[in-house]
């Protein structure tokens, strides 16, 4: 499996998820299985099935969680040249049409969150400024159109 590289605080969300669900969800989906398991007939007994298949995602994510952090590289800042645009870095942009200011963060795919503006570097947007400099326009095709930044700064 290739790294999955990650800055610290995708590591550190990784593990909290990780022991959520070990913790706090396993317990709960034992729980339900068990109590479907009390109402007799399991041929036909949908609860069960559905306990079954809840299990099933739960089991799954754990283990894709593990294998993710088993295969971990940590981003660190200090390494990677803040004149380009790459996971970690805090990229300001111009909108070229309204003339507005905003800034994105660049994460890998299972650190992203749109309400703190990290977005994930296969999104359109974060795929459309990685390996960017400071000073280039940058076009993005979006489903709702076409929007045009120009890269104002990049910082780590």
């Amino acid at each position: 499996m290739e790294p999955v590289k990650l800055t610290r605080n995708g590591e550190k969300k990784l593990y909290k998820e990780l022991e959520h669900l070990k913790r706090v969800r396993r317990p709960e989906v034992i729980k339900a299985l068990t109590e479907a398991r009390r109402k007799g007939d399991l041929w036909e007994n949908a609860e069960y099935d559905a306990a079954k298949e809840e299990q099933h995602k739960l089991e799954k994510r754990i283990y894709q969680l593990e294998v993710m952090l088993a295969n971990l590289e940590i981003i660190d800042d200090r390494d990677i040249s803040s004149e380009r645009a790459y996971i970690g870095a805090r990229v300001d942009l111009v909108d070229l049409v309204t003339g507005d200011e905003l800034y994105y963060i660049l994460v890998n795919e299972y650190e992203a969150d749109f309400g703190q503006r990290k977005i994930s570097t296969v999104s359109p947007i974060g795929r459309s400024l990685l390996g960017r400099e400071v000073g280039e326009t940058v076009e993005i095709t979006i489903p709702n159109g076409t929007i045009r930044y120009t890269i104002k700064q990049i910082t780590r």
